[in-house]
């Protein structure tokens, strides 16, 4: 498969871009070269590397990498709660808070709205998608849950996928109202979760390690909540209390350092998501999304 630029459609203005994607030429080395594989599979997707890491970005010392990691991807420093002096490492930065009325949550009761900033990609139906599978690699949701009552529950429902890269506000939240169950956490590995890699292998949802929840919602049945964890992602923090009601924007968590994925998982016939997201994603074309813009409505 041939290596391209991500390119991506801001949906606020229409317009197609281009990614900036910090150590592009290393997963250009690691998912489209064959000298990569050795080092991916032995190395690079090791729960040990990322913990390092994890706890390299931790470090007081760590603060030094703001100023230019800022400047090379263009992060809006000025939506964040604190200023660049006043995180204690990369990783407060990283998961940095942000100012009120820095998002804009969709109140429309009918509404469903976007758990996170990052690129989304909607499939109505993710079971009889074919664009995205690789040499006879067939995603299942069985494996995805690791359970079969689930994957029966989803069955022929809708899969939102929304990929947060290094540059984006790294917390998530709910997108509705509801009762939210207590996170599953499934063991695996630590793939890379960037288009480049997904492109090459769109199991790596089924093989990373993963974290689900689910929300019971009145208007939009029961939504599954996914975080995927990927390579130099650090940890996934859940923040809210199980077993609790919740309203529609409110926190549910955040990443520690690294790009990562929340995926929205919906009962058949529950949900209609907007046309413009689904159009995109049969192009083969990512949207920009930001926490609290509507993506789907009651159905």
């Amino acid at each position: 498969m041939e290596f391209k630029k991500i390119k991506y459609i801001e949906r606020k203005t229409g317009e197609i871009l281009c990614e900036k994607v910090p150590g592009e030429k290393y997963l250009k080395f690691l998912y489209y070269n064959p000298f990569g594989e050795l080092p991916l599979n032995m190395v690079v997707k090791k729960k040990f590397l990322t913990q390092r890491y994890g706890k390299l970005m931790d470090k007081p010392e760590s603060v030094k990498r703001i100023p230019s990691f800022i400047k090379e991807t263009g992060v809006n420093i000025s939506e964040a709660k604190k200023k660049i002096e006043d995180f204690t490492s990369f990783n407060d930065f990283f998961y940095r808070e942000l100012k009120e009325g820095a998002r804009v949550i969709d109140n429309d009761e009918n509404s469903v709205v976007s758990s996170a900033d990052g690129k989304i990609l909607a499939f109505e139906n993710i079971e009889k998608e074919k664009n995205y599978y690789i040499k006879g690699d067939k995603f299942t949701l069985e494996e995805f849950f690791q359970d079969s009552e689930l994957a029966k529950k989803y069955e022929n429902g809708v899969f939102v996928i929304i990929r947060l890269a290094p540059v984006d506000y790294h917390r998530f939240h709910f997108p509705a109202d509801g009762k939210i169950s207590k996170s599953h956490l499934i063991e695996g590995a630590y793939y890379s979760v960037s288009t480049h890699a997904i492109r090459k292998n769109f199991r790596i949802f089924c093989e990373n390690k993963r974290e689900y929840s689910i929300l019971y919602t009145e208007k939009f049945g029961d939504i599954a909540m996914v975080e995927i964890g990927a390579t130099m992602v650090g940890g996934i923090k859940q923040s809210y209390v199980p077993d609790t009601w919740v309203k529609k924007g409110e926190e549910k968590g955040y990443f520690y350092f690294g790009g990562s994925t929340c995926i929205l998982v919906f009962e058949k016939d529950k949900v209609r998501i907007d046309r413009d997201l689904i159009e995109n994603t049969k192009k083969g074309i990512e949207t920009k999304v930001y926490m609290g813009e509507k993506i789907g409505s009651i159905y």
